[in-house]
C-alpha cells in the first residue's frame, strides 16, 4: 500500500490495506481532523494543504449555496457540500468531493446509501450520485483533472462539474458522461446546460468593492 502526502506530515496506519480498512480509519479519531483524504487506485491520498480563500473556498461556497437552494426549492433530492465521504465498493474508492448531488430517484432506487457512523448520525454516502463538484487547487490538479475524472466515470456519475479559478481566466466545465469517458458540454454565450438539473448555469467572477474576487453562479 502506497501513500501520497501533500504538505505536512500525517501518520497513515500500516494496517490499511484495502477500502474497508481505509474507511475504518477515515471514520476513526486517528484520521486527520482537517484536510482531504482519499483512497484511489490502491493508494491513500492525504492532502493537508491550506485551502485558498478566493480560488477555492469562495467559489465552492457560491456553487454550493446556489445548488442547495435550487435542490431544496425543486424538492429534487439532496445536495451535500464538501466534507462528506463518498465511497463505492465495486469500484474500490473513497474520496470527499467539494459537492455531491443525489436525486430523489437515486435515493428511492437505492443507487446511493446513507451510511451511519459509529457514534450515530450519517457520515458517508455509498454508491452512485448524480453529480459531483471539484474545485481545483494547486495541490489537486492531477487528482481532479485526471484521476477523479477516470474514477467518477468508472463509477457511473452522470455529471462532473470541474472549476479552476486559480488563473486569470475562470474555467468552469460541466463534463457529461459518455460511452468512453466524460465530454465537455459546449458553452452557449457562457452558459452550460446541465442534463442532471435540467437547467443552464453560468459562473462569473468580478472584483468587489473590497478588491477581492467575487463569484456568481447564475441559473436559467
Amino acid at each position: 500500500m502506497s501513500t501520497v502526502v501533500i504538505e505536512e506530515k500525517v501518520r497513515v496506519p500500516g494496517w490499511i490495506e484495502d477500502l474497508a480498512s481505509f474507511r475504518q480509519w477515515a471514520h476513526s479519531l486517528e484520521s486527520p481532523e482537517r484536510g482531504n483524504i482519499s483512497y484511489l487506485k490502491d493508494e491513500v491520498w492525504v492532502d493537508m494543504s491550506k485551502e485558498q480563500l478566493f480560488s477555492h473556498n469562495q467559489v465552492k461556497g457560491e456553487i454550493s449555496s446556489v445548488l442547495t437552494i435550487l435542490v431544496k426549492k425543486n424538492r429534487s433530492g439532496l445536495f451535500f457540500p464538501d466534507g462528506i465521504l463518498l465511497s463505492d465498493v465495486a469500484t474500490d474508492f473513497a474520496t470527499g468531493p467539494d459537492g455531491i448531488f443525489v436525486s430523489k430517484e437515486s435515493l428511492q432506487a437505492d443507487r446511493v446509501t446513507l451510511i451511519e457512523g459509529a457514534e450515530g448520525g450519517y457520515v458517508e454516502l455509498q454508491g452512485v450520485p448524480d453529480m459531483v463538484l471539484e474545485v481545483v487547487s494547486p495541490s489537486s490538479v492531477q487528482k481532479d483533472t485526471e484521476i477523479l475524472r477516470e474514477v467518477y466515470w468508472d463509477l457511473g456519475i452522470d455529471e462532473y462539474w470541474l472549476v479552476d479559478a486559480r488563473g486569470e481566466h475562470l474555467e468552469f466545465d460541466i463534463l457529461r458522461r459518455g460511452a468512453k469517458g466524460y465530454a465537455q458540454v459546449r458553452k452557449s454565450g457562457g452558459w452550460l446546460r446541465s442534463s442532471v438539473f435540467g437547467l443552464s448555469f453560468r459562473l462569473t467572477r468580478r472584483t468587489n468593492e473590497m478588491g477581492h474576487p467575487e463569484f456568481t453562479l447564475a441559473v436559467r
